[in-house]
């Protein structure tokens, strides 16, 4: 047996359903149900792995965000000298 890269997927479904994605492929310019199954299934699956990767982002970022308010690093020295020439330019005016 020759080895390959791909691998089989088989499924029952109601006829109801298949019509439907058989009426869905037609529409969608598929060739086979097969073709838009895989490209609907890729769809989805693409959308939820990146809202997925979105929430734990915008986790990683809170807690960032939260971490640097919590315990704020000290003030570097560039930091220090804009500071300064801040107040000095307020009392001026």
């Amino acid at each position: 047996m020759k080895n390959s890269s791909k691998s089989r997927f088989d499924t029952r479904l109601p006829i109801e359903q298949k019509h439907l994605f058989e009426y869905a492929a037609t529409l969608g310019g598929f060739r086979t149900l097969t073709e838009f199954i895989l490209f609907a299934a890729q769809e989805q699956a693409k959308q939820i792995v990146e809202k997925h990767n979105t929430i734990l982002a915008s986790q990683k970022d809170n807690v960032i965000f939260f971490d640097a308010l919590i315990s704020p690093p000290k003030p570097n020295v560039r930091l220090k000298k804009a500071v300064s020439r801040y107040k000095k330019q307020s009392q001026l005016k």
